[in-house]
């Protein structure tokens, strides 16, 4: 059977991963956010390393199958290295609570009369996070 596509046009967005929220995953990988690749994960392929199409928008791809993975790259390292993990919006509280960002500050995120979209939320949890590593 022949892949079938993401269609923007007509199928809802798994992930809330834009051109923005990549790039601030990207700031978090340089700020050195603690990660390990492994199965569970979704990661940005800015530079093309993936030659297969990826099943989502912007060169996201999930990673199911971590042996194809070290495959592709050669080792875990290699991975990490060259890929951007985009922490789910359950990973990135978790990171919040592993680097001492206050629940309140994530709960401040909802405190406007017009709650975030899951885009926005995710995005200004990823704020949280990198005003943490800087501090």
């Amino acid at each position: 059977m022949k892949p079938i596509p993401f269609n923007s046009q007509k199928d809802l967005a798994p992930v809330v991963f834009d051109t923005q929220t990549c790039r601030l995953a990207n700031e978090l990988k340089q700020l050195g956010i603690p990660w390990q690749p492994h199965v569970g994960c979704f990661v940005w392929d800015p530079d093309a390393h993936i030659k297969a199409e990826s099943p989502f928008p912007h060169r996201i791809y999930f990673i199911l199958s971590l042996p194809r993975f070290v495959d592709i790259f050669g080792s875990i390292e290699a991975i990490a290295e060259k890929l951007v993990w985009l922490p789910t919006w359950h990973q990135a509280r978790l990171l919040c609570r592993q680097l001492g960002v206050p629940d309140s500050a994530v709960a401040n995120i909802w405190q406007s009369q017009t709650p975030p979209s899951a885009g926005d939320e995710l995005r200004q949890i990823y704020e949280l996070l990198i005003a943490a590593l800087k501090a």
